[in-house]
């Protein structure tokens, strides 16, 4: 099969519809960083989520809901420095969109003036339809997000599996709907049952991307510090560790205080 990801020069959202009516699969990670981004760009991958986790893998807070949108910006920025290829979605912090259209409409567009990133990320179904069509019209594109909402943590009051009852699945499967209908590219559901993640991706025609969701969704997204195994501490059912680059880092960090305390570092030829 001939990935449509060697073909295209810039991954767009048609570029997405494409993919799934095609059957590849598409590849989504997260990036802060100019650093990070610079390595997944020369990877190809589809995808660059400069999410709002980053309040968890950068700041160190225990939820997403503290990060400002100044400071999404500010990450974002720094992503779309690096990316030239993937398209670049970034998050919309908690309390930028939720109850309040017209403020909704003000935070997309400084992120997307001032980052130049390709589209929005909001969380939510028709709960927040009002400020996603408000968004749409300004024609920004815009990626749902929908199961396990992060920003929604203390309604939840559990990270645990959502819709697993059919109360709840019957109101995610039309969330997907209405998200679909109003305009969005594409959603991601995260930390649902597989079998209900499928029978969405199948209902839809936008294109869903899964975390923690099973394998019948049109891609996979991870948080790329989880993936690397930087973040140790971190280990859900759903992630595929692919390196074990936290302790690669602190072994690494181990031997340079060594050398500079026994005075091996610098050696005669690493200095002028």
């Amino acid at each position: 099969m001939a990935y449509l990801q060697t073909d295209v020069t810039k991954v767009t959202t048609r570029v997405l519809q494409n993919m799934k009516l095609h059957g590849e699969k598409i590849a989504m990670l997260t990036a802060y960083d100019y650093s990070m981004a610079s390595l997944l760009e020369s990877a190809k991958i589809d995808v660059v989520l400069v999410g709002d986790s980053a309040a968890n893998v950068m700041e160190g807070h225990n939820t997403t809901l503290p990060i400002t949108l100044d400071e999404m910006i500010i990450y974002a920025t720094s992503v779309v420095r690096a990316v030239k290829r993937a398209l670049v979605v970034v998050d919309m912090p908690f309390g930028t969109y939720q109850g309040n259209s017209k403020q909704a409409l003000a935070s997309a567009i400084r992120i997307m003036k001032e980052t130049g990133a390709d589209a929005i990320k909001m969380e939510g179904g028709e709960e927040i339809l009002e400020s996603v069509q408000r968004i749409l019209s300004a024609g920004i594109p815009i990626m749902g997000h929908l199961g396990l909402t992060p920003q929604s943590i203390n309604k939840f009051g559990t990270y645990a599996v959502r819709a697993t009852d059919d109360e709840e699945a019957e109101r995610l499967k039309k969330d997907a709907l209405v998200l679909q209908e109003a305009g969005c590219f594409a959603l991601v559901l995260e930390k649902i049952p597989a079998r209900l993640a499928g029978e969405v991706s199948q209902s839809l025609k936008i294109p869903t991307i899964g975390i923690g969701a099973g394998g019948s969704t049109d891609g996979q997204v991870l948080v790329l510090q989880d993936m690397l195994g930087i973040t140790q501490q971190f280990k859900p059912r759903y992630l595929r560790t692919y390196g074990t680059f936290g302790e690669d880092i602190s072994h690494a960090i181990q031997h340079y205080i060594s050398d500079v305390k026994s005075g091996d570092f610098p050696n005669e030829k690493e200095q002028y």
